[in-house]
């Protein structure tokens, strides 16, 4: 590399990070074979399992993972949001997220950064260096800024993200082959921009691992069908990231993470309709869709996933549970969500956790009282349009996990211990030799 190459991308030194949206660590600690490039990155470095946040959803991980803090400062909960005083609810976009993102601290400090597909970034942040946003977006159209990002892109036959109906399918051969258009078209496009070499921060996330995870992952435990299928699309993610390695110089880090784990998935639980046969949720009429057609003797509702919140007076527009109740109220609730059993007699949740110990910050008047962080196999959802069974099974055979999400850094002083996703931000932060005030930040430096 030229001098004046290196001085496009700034003095200092430089991080490239790459998100595995959702790869277990466990995934890849048992399968070397598979994962020559991840094991090779952490015999020089470090590497390690860490644990995601309350509630392991990607819509909440990624601004959390991003910034450094909790959903009480980033103000985003999940892929369903309500507004505050109010039963409307909305789609959190990248406006949404209120704390500063950990490539806005870096371009504030004079460095360049290239962001590209990272999920809850819509529309894209016309500050930094170059940005496509990711999981949420409408298309590269209008996700991509600026111009010249877009165009590349556009020759590249880049995606967002990958069909996830094709998946639904009983014969998996589209969406794999799906899978890996989408994959190979977001390395062209990762490594077009880091050959560019005019970046300090690189911040590149590849979503395809969890769509994978959602359809093929009980393959994988099982030596299912297609448990072939799913390791030869990660051999072929970790040979990428092995080729995006080699490409970096001295002076660039290369940390990889994902944003929560993976679990074989066995039952759907429809949280509202567990809610409404409890005597805790009822609707207006039968002709109900929304959190704003519940009749006015809720008592609690639910988001997806397994968030809970009280029908609070005061707070909800129609709250019936006094305030002086709440505690007791909430109490309740959390017991019988405690004593919940699957099909099977096994307890729904391993753990209830309470607003009070999940969420603190400026942007928690929106924060669930209740979140139910379950035992694997039990994915929680929600939804208002009722229906004849709590538990069910669908398409996918993967759910998400709050622990065994992953960290990678090729740095041998850093240490991933007793980590979590708060932990990323002031990690990358710190490599790049940004100065910020520890006291910002959930977590702190594993450098």
């Amino acid at each position: 590399m030229g001098l004046f190459d290196r001085l496009r991308g700034g003095d200092g030194p430089r991080v490239a990070f790459f998100g595995i949206d959702g790869v277990p660590y466990s995934l890849v600690a048992d399968n070397e074979d598979t994962f020559e490039n991840l094991h090779a990155l952490a015999a020089d470095g470090a590497a390690g399992e860490i644990d995601s946040i309350v509630p392991p959803e990607s819509s909440a991980c990624w601004p959390a993972l991003t910034t450094g803090v909790n959903p009480g400062s980033t103000g985003v909960y999940g892929f369903q949001d309500r507004e505050v005083g109010s039963y409307d609810t909305y789609v959190p976009m990248g406006r949404d997220v209120r704390a500063t993102r950990l490539w806005t601290r870096a371009t504030d400090a004079g460095r360049k950064a290239t962001v590209m597909n990272v999920p809850v970034t819509f529309p894209p942040d016309r500050d930094v260096q170059r940005m496509v946003s990711g999981f949420l977006s409408p298309g590269v159209e209008k996700a991509a800024y600026p111009d010249e990002l877009r165009e590349t892109l556009e020759r590249l036959d880049y995606r967002i993200d990958v069909n996830a109906k094709l998946g639904h399918d009983e014969d998996k051969a589209d969406f794999i082959e799906d899978a890996h258009r989408t994959l190979d078209a977001r390395f062209e496009a990762f490594k077009h921009y880091l050959e560019a070499d005019d970046w300090d921060l690189f911040f590149g996330v590849f979503m395809t691992t969890d769509r994978v995870n959602h359809f093929l992952f009980r393959d994988y435990v099982d030596d299912g069908e297609y448990r072939e299928e799913f390791l030869a699309f990660y051999e072929t993610l970790d040979g990428y990231l092995g080729e995006l390695r080699g490409m970096l110089d001295e002076e660039t880090t290369m940390v990889v993470a994902s944003d929560h784990g993976f679990v074989e998935l066995d039952w759907e639980v429809k949280c509202n309709v567990w809610l409404e046969e409890n005597g805790w949720l009822s609707f207006q009429d039968d002709d109900h869709e929304s959190l704003s057609d519940i009749d006015d003797d809720t008592r609690a509702y639910s988001l997806i996933p397994g968030r809970f919140y009280i029908n609070l007076e005061g707070r909800e527009p129609r709250g019936p549970v006094a305030e002086g109740d709440y505690e007791a109220v909430r109490d309740e609730l959390r017991e019988e969500l405690e004593a919940m059993e699957g099909p099977d007699g096994r307890a729904v949740a391993d753990r209830v956790v309470t607003r009070e110990d999940a969420f603190r910050g400026p942007h928690d008047e929106i924060a669930p009282d209740l979140v139910v962080i379950p035992n694997d196999g039990f994915d929680l959802k929600a939804g208002f349009r009722g229906g004849d069974e709590v538990f069910a099974t669908g398409p996918r055979n993967g759910m998400h996990s709050f622990d065994d999400a992953c960290l990678f850094v090729d740095d041998d002083r850093a240490t991933i211990g007793d980590a979590d996703l708060f932990d990323i931000a002031p990690t990358v932060l710190d490599l790049l030799d940004v100065e910020v005030d520890r006291g910002e930040f959930d977590g702190a430096s594993l450098v």
